[in-house]
């Protein structure tokens, strides 16, 4: 299998929400992050759905997972993100939504631009301007450049400055 660094990223940002949304109703869901627990391990598999391989993403002790949950329901885990902070900027290697939140059925929007805006939060934490990078898929260069501001900086790579940062935290982050 090739690594996951080389063939680039490929989330949909389904919708740019205030936390996740049901896609049904529209009512509104105020969401948690936090790091993925060894145990957590055991429901984010392929088995269950999962397109990544996730236990061997947790080996890499440079990276960190983090999974979103709803306030108050801590156990389901609506998607996953996995950041490395480098010297200057925080580098995306994986982002997932859960499988009951992909496609035409899927129960929440709004999950991978929740994901991408704390890693930008994470990346103004870190004290590197919200500059976050990732590779991309190329043919959705024009999809991140539309729905995140993110800037294509050659080949595959996509890059999100201050100014984009700050729009997808002020989005989801607002009250927080």
């Amino acid at each position: 299998m090739k690594k996951q660094d080389e063939i680039g990223l490929d989330f949909i940002i389904d919708k740019l929400t205030n936390s996740v949304e049901n896609a049904i109703t529209g009512d509104s869901f105020a969401t948690e992050i936090s790091i993925l627990t060894s145990a957590d391990l055991k429901s984010v598999t392929e088995k269950n759905g999962w397109d990544f391989n996730w236990k061997d993403e947790y080996k890499h002790p440079e990276r960190d997972i983090y999974k979103l949950t709803i306030v108050n329901n801590p156990t389901i885990i609506q998607g996953l993100i996995c950041l490395e902070v480098k010297q200057d900027h925080v580098y995306m290697h994986l982002i997932e939504s859960a499988p009951f939140n992909k496609g035409k059925t899927k129960v929440y929007v709004g999950v991978p631009g929740n994901l991408v805006a704390f890693a930008c939060k994470l990346s103004f934490q870190r004290g590197h301007e919200g500059n976050l990078s990732f590779l991309s898929k190329t043919q959705l260069v024009d999809h991140y450049e539309k729905s995140i501001g993110a800037v294509h900086f050659g080949g595959r790579v996509m890059i999100l400055e201050t100014n984009a940062a700050l729009r997808l935290i002020d989005k989801y982050f607002k009250n927080k």
